[in-house]
């Protein structure tokens, strides 16, 4: 598959980044836009890794920059966890052990699809301390060894005021749990 976005997609994108990145200040203070926009001219795999996250509702937004590289943090900022991302089990052995009923996909092969990553528990309580997220959903979150290793996955989400992170078996998949992404550019 080409991994490339055409001139107007990639315009459009970069129009919808900019306007989230104004309208959401306080995700990424002291960052300024025309920095953002020019790391992005010339990396075609990763605009077309943020098209996908939009394409799928994650609404990627910056969330902060790497001092030692330099690269900006893209994250899902969409208040629910992405639609486009939804009913997927964790991983492809939770998939592959599944023998009915099985959903369309799992997270892991989804974000490699992608190019992005899956946040991890850290990342994902980062993120809750920008703004409100999943509210009514919950997010697959990457799941330490140790606890894939025993059949589970992990997921966050906010109930309460309060952010939780949860388990599950792994092949389980709900309508309410997609995954939010990352991307370092």
């Amino acid at each position: 598959m080409k991994k490339e976005l055409s001139p107007k997609q990639r315009d459009e994108l970069l129009a919808a980044l900019k306007t989230r990145f104004e309208k959401n200040l306080g995700r990424h203070s002291g960052l300024v836009w025309a920095k953002v926009q020019a790391r992005l001219e010339g990396r075609s795999e990763k605009m077309w890794s943020l098209a996908e996250m939009e394409r799928t509702g994650g609404e990627p937004d910056v969330v902060g920059q790497d001092k030692k590289s330099g690269e900006f943090i893209f994250t899902d900022c969409s208040a629910q966890s992405p639609k486009g991302r939804v009913s997927f089990c964790y991983d492809r052995a939770a998939l592959d052990a599944r023998k009915e009923h099985k959903p369309k996909n799992c997270v892991l092969d989804a974000a490699a699809d992608m190019g992005v990553e899956v946040l991890t528990e850290e990342e994902y309580f980062a993120l809750q301390k920008l703004g409100e997220f999943d509210t009514k959903s919950s997010s697959w979150l990457r799941t330490p060894p140790e606890i894939r290793e025993l059949g589970g996955a992990i997921y966050g989400d906010r109930r309460y005021n309060r952010v939780f992170i949860g388990h599950n078996g792994a092949e389980s998949y709900y309508s309410g749990r997609g995954f939010r992404s990352l991307l370092r550019v």
